[in-house]
């Protein structure tokens, strides 16, 4: 079967594509040409390396489009829309100008938030993803990543949301502060995961006074790279769970986002008593972008 339209998820550092027929996926491809490395210009080169065997001979393509593509200084600008709000509306999509005349490609807007500021993008096509399937749902999304967003969701609406650079803090922690002497590349031990989380649960300050400290253990009493790297992600994300505590207390959570990262809230979420649940991430984003597609207008 040949595609009808073409699904593109265009991240910080990764690229991918999904042919589509309907709602259905013929095939998926990926690269590392993410809008970090690219200027521009380079932006239809790499998508056309990556799906030019997609292309009708003649005719056009329609690719849609979510993710920091459509930031300030990626292929074009897409605006924000101001919640509260639905979290996808295509006739907001932008349309970009290309060199392929085979190609339609329209770019979804982000979402913003007045107070406290804030910004997402892409995110809200993987929540779009979850409302088509449970488009009853009351309750918060937990998405977690180098920047994680958490939302509270209405009638089918976006009514806030709140970011936290968790995934950045640690990376930056682990591999550029005093804390890379004592981490490394080192994989994070369960154990200590969950009591340093259970701990910032109960005390947000333990995270700021705790950081230190693991290097301090390390030369005091010998704490391993796998115990000091799990201490130190209970931390940050136990710090993160109190601090969005209003979102996932008294509500159904739902996390979507890659399963061993996912996993990781979950086992804090639970030992605090909340009702949760994971949802893979990559098969909401392809479900918002399906759901795009279907009330796309053809001339924007």
């Amino acid at each position: 079967m040949t595609p009808d339209w073409i699904a593109v998820d265009w991240g910080t550092t990764r690229l991918r594509a999904w042919a589509m027929r309907d709602a259905q996926p013929l095939g998926a491809r990926s690269s590392d040409r993410g809008m970090s490395a690219l200027t521009p210009a380079e932006f239809e080169p790499a998508l056309l390396d990556l799906i030019a065997d997609w292309l009708p001979a003649t005719g056009r393509m329609r690719v849609v489009a979510c993710g920091m593509v459509g930031a300030r200084g990626g292929w074009a600008e897409a605006s924000y829309r101001a919640t509260p709000c639905p979290p996808i509306d295509p006739r907001r999509a932008t349309s970009v100008p290309t060199r392929d005349p085979r190609l339609d490609v329209r770019i979804l807007p982000g979402l913003s938030q007045a107070e406290p500021p804030d910004v997402m993008r892409g995110e809200e096509t993987q929540i779009a993803g979850f409302l088509a399937g449970h488009p009853d749902f009351e309750g918060a999304l937990c998405l977690p990543g180098t920047h994680s967003k958490w939302v509270r969701l209405s009638r089918g609406r976006v009514e806030r949301f709140r970011s936290f650079m968790t995934g950045e803090i640690f990376a930056l922690l682990a591999g550029q502060s005093v804390l890379r002497l004592t981490i490394g590349t080192a994989r994070a031990d369960p154990a200590a995961f969950a009591q340093a989380g259970a701990q910032a649960l109960a005390d947000p300050h333990a995270a700021q006074s705790g950081l230190f400290a693991l290097r301090a253990a390390a030369l005091l009493r010998g704490l391993a790279p796998e115990q000091a790297a799990g201490r130190l992600s209970g931390l940050l994300i136990g710090a993160e769970l109190a601090a969005a505590r209003d979102f996932w207390q008294d509500a159904p959570t739902v996390i979507v986002g890659a399963p061993d990262l996912a996993r990781l809230y979950e086992t804090l979420l639970l030992a605090a008593g909340a009702r949760t649940c994971q949802k893979d991430a990559s098969a909401l984003v392809l479900a918002g972008l399906a759901a795009a597609r279907l009330d796309l207008p053809e001339d924007i």
